[in-house]
């Protein structure tokens, strides 16, 4: 049985640490690793990872990493599907499947109707599966959910709140929460959309709505900047007193005029120095109602990197075009051997 080949596309910190679990598994190999920096070309994959030396070393060269013809990529570069759109469109004419982190991928049709059309028939056309996934969206405020309503005899209405840290994630999500920025520049960075918080609302709302029959008619929004009291510091970002830690976002989806699902996402760097407890917690208004609460948080970075290693038996034994969570078996971790049908 042949091992299954991965090319890990983006080698900050979710792609880093891709390449260190893979390291660890058996079935599996890592053949080659796309940095976006020069400084990471030339470098072993391990030592980039923080992990053993692997022999296989990062290249900014795009035409160089696809001559190890991988199997499937782990494309970890941006967040927006215009954005991932290009990369996704070489790895499916490489004929590699893909498995994104970009968080408008895990329902790209709510945005980009177009270019997810076009992923879609690409995809087939290349006999390839293409899937956006990530710990959310892509699983705690959309996959978990949907899961537990498979024990209800009716749903009326789903409240979720993931409370988390963002010290483990890199500067493209920094940037995008606003952390360490003024009020005021959060403020100008919410009106000219380049603080967005957090992203996969729409998309976490409409895969519920898919899979439990509701139509979502309109998903409202509102974006809020967790100040910071006290000096906090990450790897990535530092952030002063009267600076922005976070943001506070909520969405509210409507299907028929009524409210079916609130959810909420005050995300911050280091909570724990003001005393906030993380934590995901589900609410579903059904019959039988059901409560849920994880303490402290799954964490973010941790769970990324997971879900989307241990989703590649399940993209590779899918059927080829663009799918969801949804479409998918029920996660789990791969224990045993990663298996090449």
């Amino acid at each position: 049985m042949s091992e299954v080949k991965v090319l890990v596309w983006g080698l900050g910190a979710m792609g880093s640490g891709m390449v260190s679990m893979l390291s660890g598994k058996r079935g599996v190999k890592v053949v080659g690793g796309i940095a976006r920096t020069r400084s990471k070309a030339g470098k072993d994959l391990g030592e980039i990872a923080g992990c053993k030396e692997l022999g296989v070393r990062a290249t900014n060269d795009v035409d160089e990493a696809f001559r190890t013809n991988p199997d499937v990529v782990l494309l970890n570069t941006a967040s927006f599907v215009r954005e991932v759109y290009p990369e996704i469109e070489t790895c499916l004419s490489r004929g590699a499947h893909v498995i994104t982190i970009a968080e408008e991928m895990a329902y790209p049709w709510v945005v980009s109707p177009d270019l997810a059309a076009k992923i879609d028939s690409l995809a087939k056309k290349a006999g390839k599966t293409v899937l956006g996934t990530g710990i959310n969206p892509g699983f705690v405020l959309d996959t978990l959910i949907i899961t537990l309503t498979g024990v209800t005899r009716d749903v009326r209405h789903i409240h979720a709140r993931r409370v988390n840290n963002l010290a483990p994630f890199g500067p493209t999500v920094m940037r995008t929460q606003g952390v360490g920025t003024t009020v005021d520049q959060f403020e100008k960075g919410i009106k000219e959309n380049t603080i967005v918080g957090h992203i996969g609302f729409p998309q976490s709302c409409h895969l519920i709505g898919q899979a439990l029959g509701w139509k979502i008619d309109r998903v409202v929004e509102e974006r809020e900047p967790i100040v910071s009291k006290v000096e906090r510091k990450t790897r990535y970002v530092s952030v002063k007193p009267g600076e922005v830690a976070g943001c506070r976002h909520t969405a509210r989806a409507y299907s028929g005029g009524r409210e079916v699902i609130f959810l909420e996402h005050p995300q911050q760097v280091c909570p724990e120095l003001e005393g906030v407890e993380t934590g995901d917690y589900i609410t579903i208004e059904g019959d039988p109602p059901i409560s849920m609460s994880i303490r402290p948080e799954i964490p973010g970075g941790a769970g990324t990197i997971a879900i989307a290693v241990n989703m590649i038996p399940a993209v590779m034994e899918a059927r080829p075009g663009l799918l969801t969570m949804a479409d998918l078996p029920v996660p789990r971790a791969i224990l045993g051997e990663f298996v090449k049908t």
